[in-house]
């Protein structure tokens, strides 16, 4: 892991004013990169707000390094992030992972609403538990919030491709 990455705060989510300060350079050339790469596109949250995840700020960060660091253009940046993303790993020199296919864009049942199918089909709750005995759920919702995850991952990544496509 790069000294970047380590530097990165462990969140789901982070505003451009956090990534502004991880990745030292200013919201409008957030935004600027935004335009330009297409592998940068933070969710938008209901008020409006760019919601950035941790691989959104290792993007940037990486995007930086290319262009401050090591000098490219914009479009040299470009074609090295397009290479790094389909072709062999930077570091190791074998092929990137294969991802299986991509599931559908549409949204999974909320975690809450499947709790609470669980709960409704058992009677009332039981009362709370002693911290021993809640591992087991929070290691499921755990589980199950990574599902959700990988599931936006794969819309972001079919979304790239398609975005791609049209270019």
């Amino acid at each position: 892991m790069s000294v970047s990455a380590a530097a990165i705060p462990e969140k789901l989510f982070f505003k451009i004013g956090e990534v502004c300060e991880i990745a030292g350079v200013q919201a409008h050339v957030l935004r600027y990169w935004e335009t330009e790469f297409p592998m940068l596109q933070p969710q938008k949250n209901r008020a409006g707000q760019r919601t950035y995840r941790r691989r959104d700020v290792e993007m940037a960060l990486r995007i930086k390094e290319l262009l401050y660091d090591e000098q490219y253009t914009i479009a040299g940046a470009k074609k090295k992030l397009a290479g790094e993303q389909r072709g062999p790993s930077r570091d190791s020199g074998q092929l990137a992972p294969v991802r299986p296919p991509g599931r559908s864009l549409q949204r999974p049942p909320s975690l809450a609403a499947r709790l609470g199918q669980a709960t409704n089909s058992e009677g009332p709750a039981p009362p709370a538990a002693p911290a021993n005995e809640q591992h087991p759920t929070l290691r499921e919702i755990a589980r199950q919030l990574r599902e959700v995850l990988d599931l936006l991952d794969e819309g972001d990544a079919e979304i790239a491709a398609d975005q791609a496509e049209r270019k």
